[in-house]
């Protein structure tokens, strides 16, 4: 697809066409481990990369390049590359830029895999990270140092919704000649549009809003074709964090549908927050949806929507926000995100229970926080779940 095509048109067609030979508007799933050469010489040009074709799905298969080819457009990058998993996606992109002797600067608040990544399988690589704890670009180019590879920062943040500048942290990233990396699961390139804004690569676990429907697991990286082409050759093939066709196609599935959905997870997001915020058994929400969160007013610059995941703190500390999930109907107990239903989760007794207290309440998981991942369920039916939920 040429990209004067709208972002639906793009979600629908971009990387995908009829199979040439059976006539099949579906992209096929080519659940094939291996594909055969006519001869050895067309063997030899395939496996030298002197023609293009198929050989091992380890080095890629057909379904994965149609997604691929999809995810790069609606990116608005050069190329893409899917892995097997959200965390694939982080550790094979941060590892295209990061060695023995390298250093980081990341964002304080992230997905507790990729902080963990980042604190404690990096220094096994030699390489080290600092964290920072403002929002402020200016604090981020404070952190740098002559070592430094990688700016690393995910907006809006997971669990806490923090709101990064992204045009601002892509110049800091600019002006020093270092690569920055967003994660971009919580936005969706339906939402925000990072590599536009100046940021090198974007990553997203495309098991969230990219698939949709809570049954496919997968990652995507998209950046410059060189970059993409070097983390084939040089990373995930020999890490081998390669998704399966199968999920692909899954994924492909979803995303025919990622401009539809996403309107409508906002929509019932921004009614569910307001709700909460206005409820007297609750302290704090954090969405940046509404007015009175710190990074609003950037968030309405850089955002088409404010997106589904919030957080809250319920009065009552642990056993208050435990409280809230044990009485939710139709809200399901369950640690994902960016499905089609509803989901909630108590950050400190599940996603961050391993986590020192001291360490969990400076990142802003308090005792009493609940996250939501807001559904497309009927808005009125998902208020009236958590008032009565709040009811105790």
């Amino acid at each position: 697809m040429k990209n004067q095509h709208a972002f639906a048109t793009q979600a629908v067609h971009a990387g995908e066409a009829p199979c040439p030979v059976t006539g099949a508007l579906d992209t096929p799933i080519y659940q094939s481990t291996t594909f055969v050469s006519v001869n050895s010489d067309e063997m030899a040009a395939v496996y030298g990369e002197e023609k293009f074709g198929f050989m091992y799905t380890r080095y890629g298969n057909p379904t994965l390049r149609a997604l691929e080819e999809k995810l790069a457009v609606l990116e608005g990058g050069e190329a893409a590359l899917v892995a097997a998993s959200g965390m694939a996606a982080i550790s094979t992109a941060i590892l295209g830029f990061v060695g023995e002797g390298d250093h980081v600067v990341a964002a304080r608040s992230l997905y507790g895999a990729a902080y963990n990544f980042l604190n404690k399988k990096l220094p096994r690589m030699g390489a080290s990270t600092t964290f920072v704890d403002s929002t402020r670009p200016e604090d981020f180019e404070k952190a740098i140092r002559k070592n430094t590879r990688l700016i690393y920062f995910e907006t809006p943040s997971n669990p806490v919704l923090q709101i990064l500048d992204i045009a601002g942290l892509a110049e800091v990233g600019r002006s020093n000649k270092i690569p920055t990396v967003i994660d971009n699961t919580f936005a969706s390139p339906a939402l925000q549009q990072p590599l536009a804004m100046g940021v090198t690569v974007a990553v997203h676990s495309a098991t969230k809003y990219l698939c949709g429907h809570g049954d496919a697991m997968g990652g995507a990286i998209v950046g410059t074709k060189d970059y993409i082409q070097g983390l084939c050759h040089e990373v995930l093939r020999d890490f081998g964090g390669v998704m399966s066709p199968f999920n692909a196609w899954l994924i492909l599935r979803g995303t025919h549908t990622l401009h539809l959905r996403m309107p409508a997870h906002c929509a019932n997001a921004q009614k569910v927050a307001e709700f909460l915020a206005r409820h007297p058994k609750v302290e704090r929400v954090n969405y940046p949806g509404l007015p009175q969160h710190p990074g609003h007013d950037i968030a309405k610059k850089q955002m088409t929507g404010f997106g589904a995941m919030m957080s809250f703190e319920v009065k009552g500390g642990y056993e208050g926000g435990k409280k809230v999930m044990d009485r939710v109907n139709l809200f399901a107990r369950a640690a994902s995100l960016g499905d089609t239903r509803s989901l909630i989760v108590h950050s400190a007794s599940t996603s961050h229970r391993a986590v020192p207290r001291e360490q969990r309440l400076a990142i802003g998981v308090t005792d009493g926080l609940v996250r939501l991942s807001v559904g497309v369920e009927a808005a009125e039916d998902l208020v009236s779940d958590l008032e009565q939920a709040l009811d105790f």
